[in-house]
């Protein structure tokens, strides 16, 4: 087969065992790969996004004996499942001599076709997984603006009270959920980019990035109060209101608390 140009010679190796081990495996109709394979963006540190297309009357068994299955592949060192990431059928592994991150999806045939982005077949029975995919398209999960303006100022409060409590950590996290989970998608969004969080953001959208740079705090409360402000302005600089139902009260009320609680 072909492999994409970017595709690092220490992962392509590791690929081919890959699919020399599941093409032997009656159960598996096709193997498929996503991410910066499927868009030919890869480097050295990148992933390989798989995914493991099977019969429908074997899944379970296929999952009952992944862990099994894995360790039979050359280079195989360690795994572990993808509940952090909502994704049980996943198994986030690495393969040396290289230390070669691989990321395996389990799935069922007839759910193959349900997935947030482009994927290129590597290996398959009969056409079934280009199949599914021709008969489908890929739906990358998309902020919803209303939503979060919704709960905008409510979290503006949550972040004054975190800082006036003394709860810096708690503050920091809260700034990043912030950057990964509001800001971030919604500018990449307006943009017409994949909002995937901040991932590339610098490469993406470098204007965006350096405001977001002002969001970044230490402990300390005076660079949480500042980093706080900074994420505020930008919200309101990316947020649409002729898109949105507002709430002029919530948002009046929540900052006129962050300022008084915060500046006094």
């Amino acid at each position: 087969m072909r492999f994409p140009s970017s595709l690092p010679k220490t992962h392509q190796s590791v690929l081919q065992d890959i699919l020399s081990f599941f093409s032997q495996d009656a159960r598996v109709i096709g193997i498929g790969a996503s991410g910066s394979y499927a868009s030919n963006s890869m480097d050295n540190y990148s992933d390989l996004d798989l995914v493991i297309a099977v019969e429908n009357d074997t899944f379970d068994s296929v999952m009952a004996q992944r862990f099994e299955l894995l360790k039979q592949i050359p280079g195989y060192v360690s795994g572990f499942t993808g509940e952090h990431v909502g994704e049980p059928r996943l198994i986030v592994s690495i393969f040396e001599p290289n230390v070669i991150h691989v990321d395996f999806k389990f799935v069922a045939i007839s759910d193959a076709a349900q997935r947030v982005d482009d994927t290129q077949v590597l290996w398959q029975r009969d056409n079934r997984l280009s199949d599914a995919y021709a008969d489908s398209d890929y739906h990358y999960p998309q902020p919803d603006p209303q939503w979060i303006e919704d709960r905008f100022w409510i979290w503006v409060h949550y972040g004054a009270t975190k800082i006036a409590r003394g709860e810096a950590f708690e503050a920091l996290e809260f700034l990043s959920f912030l950057r990964q989970q509001v800001l971030s998608p919604l500018a990449l969004q307006q943009a017409g980019l994949t909002p995937s969080g901040v991932r590339t953001i610098q490469q993406r959208l470098p204007e965006f990035a350096r405001s977001l740079e002002d969001t970044v705090a230490t402990l300390e409360r005076d660079s949480l109060v500042r980093a706080f402000k900074a994420a505020i302005d930008v919200y309101l600089s990316i947020r649409d209101e002729s898109e949105l139902i507002l709430n002029p009260k919530a948002q009046q009320l929540c900052l006129e608390y962050f300022y008084q609680e915060l500046e006094r």
